[in-house]
């Protein structure tokens, strides 16, 4: 996007979860900084965007501490439903729409927002894309979010593979724009004193309390094997708090089971500030992979529980990094291949190895949205999901947010709350504590005593 512009750009982003607000707030930032001044690092590189939040209502809708954890501005922030949102939009004028969603969502406002602009000579450029590694459901999330201007991927491996997935179906590919996570940086890695192994939980990988008190076990042995070692249990979210993905058993209940010895500890907060001291990354299958390895952190990602499609460990097939507890605890330290690291988008590959430079990352899309914007009138959104393509699927998609199959709200769809008093949003956030203790507690029970 040209930094010549006579006013900032405005930017909206709608966001259903903590990680999807992370992924879509800065890649906001991204797609607005003067690459001559953007930060790389995982710092502010705003500059005079105007940035407006929003925050689809659901299971997921972060937390004040979560959205502090991110670290961006905006003018404002506020909870919506999904029709809500398109009314907005409807009256609104944005020339930059980010949508953070899970791929059903997406494809409930590209069709909603397709209706909200019918007649409109302008609207706003709409972007998407995925948090992380995709490493499952890739053409059912990749449909999902076609009808976007620009589908992002993160890397020149998930770039081939969105393009192929488009193609192989006749729809337009041209969306595809390559960029990298948003937020990876921070300073080349140093060893620390002590030296600190980092272990970065996931909600829904592994599963199993089996597995997952095997790993925790795992990590309080090598903590007990290496005393003067600091060894930390990262986690995502405190109790009470919901991500992405439902986390019904949480490690921090796990772990309250446990004698931990004194070099053991549970930590929360931002991952790049974590990462600042680690020497170590440990992890089954987290994004905080790719965030370490473009710092020349040591990481690994775990083969005990097997390398399965299921755990999201086999992308990383081919890294150099997979290892397991007991070759760790005998001191092994993990080489990642360069090759591989090039095509994941990370920035420590450098040019030498073909990899991009980071700080260049965004500039392709950038261009794109600045040649979308200076077009003025832009085509209606044309999703590859329709009426006629895929009449058993789409409607219930639709439905699930309120929507008709032509976009519109259905009849009794939430409509918009401004005037939410104090006892309404109490109840709410009453409600939504139920809904995850329902989930974290009472669920588990019930599918236990199914199983007797």
């Amino acid at each position: 996007m040209p930094a010549s512009t006579t006013k900032p750009p405005r930017i909206a982003v709608l966001a259903d979860s903590d990680t999807r607000w992370k992924w879509g707030a800065l890649t906001a930032s991204r797609l607005a900084a003067d690459p001559s001044m953007e930060a790389g690092q995982g710092g502010d590189a705003q500059g005079d965007t105007a940035l407006t939040g929003y925050l689809l209502r659901g299971r997921a809708t972060p937390t004040v501490r979560q959205l502090r954890e991110v670290g961006v501005r905006t003018d404002s922030l506020r909870e919506v439903t999904g029709v809500e949102f398109l009314r907005e939009m409807a009256e609104e004028t944005y020339d930059v729409l980010v949508l953070a969603l899970v791929g059903g969502g997406v494809q409930a406002m590209l069709h909603g927002l397709a209706h909200a602009w019918q007649g409109r000579t302008r609207r706003p450029v709409v972007v998407t894309g995925y948090v992380g590694v995709v490493y499952e459901k890739l053409a059912d999330g990749l449909l999902l979010r076609h009808g976007a201007d620009l589908v992002l991927a993160n890397s020149r491996q998930d770039a081939e593979r969105f393009r192929a997935v488009y193609e192989g179906v006749g729809a337009d590919a041209s969306s595809v724009t390559e960029v990298a996570l948003p937020f990876l940086g921070g300073a080349p890695y140093e060893k620390n004193d002590p030296y600190t192994v980092v272990f970065a939980a996931q909600p829904s990988v592994p599963e199993s309390r089996k597995d997952r008190t095997y790993l925790l076990n795992r990590l309080i042995q090598h903590a007990r094997m290496h005393p003067e070692r600091e060894v930390l249990l990262k986690l995502r979210s405190r109790p009470g708090e919901h991500t992405t993905h439902i986390e019904e058993l949480p490690y921090q209940k796990l772990a309250q089971r446990q004698d931990l010895p004194a070099n053991f500890r549970l930590v929360y907060g931002n991952m790049g500030e974590v990462l600042d001291h680690t020497d170590l990354l440990v992890t089954v299958s987290s994004t905080a992979a790719l965030e370490s390895l473009h710092r020349r952190i040591p990481t690994v990602v775990l083969t005990d529980l097997g390398v399965r499609e299921g755990l999201g460990n086999h992308h990383f097939v081919g890294s150099g990094c997979l290892a397991s507890w007991d070759q760790l605890d005998a001191g092994h330290e993990p080489a990642p291949d360069p090759e591989w690291v090039a095509r994941q988008g990370v920035g420590a590959a450098g040019p030498s190895s073909g990899g991009e430079s980071y700080a260049t990352a965004f500039d392709g899309a950038r261009r794109r949205i600045g040649e979308l914007l200076a077009a003025g009138e832009l085509p209606p959104l044309e999703p590859y999901y329709t009426p006629v393509t895929a009449p058993g699927y789409l409607p219930g998609v639709l439905a699930r947010h309120h929507l008709a199959p032509d976009g519109s709200p259905l009849p009794g769809a939430p409509a918009a709350d401004k005037s939410a008093g104090p006892v309404r949003q109490i109840v709410r956030r009453a409600a939504r504590g139920a809904y995850r203790h329902g989930v974290q507690r009472v669920a588990p029970v019930i599918r236990r005593m199914g199983e007797l």
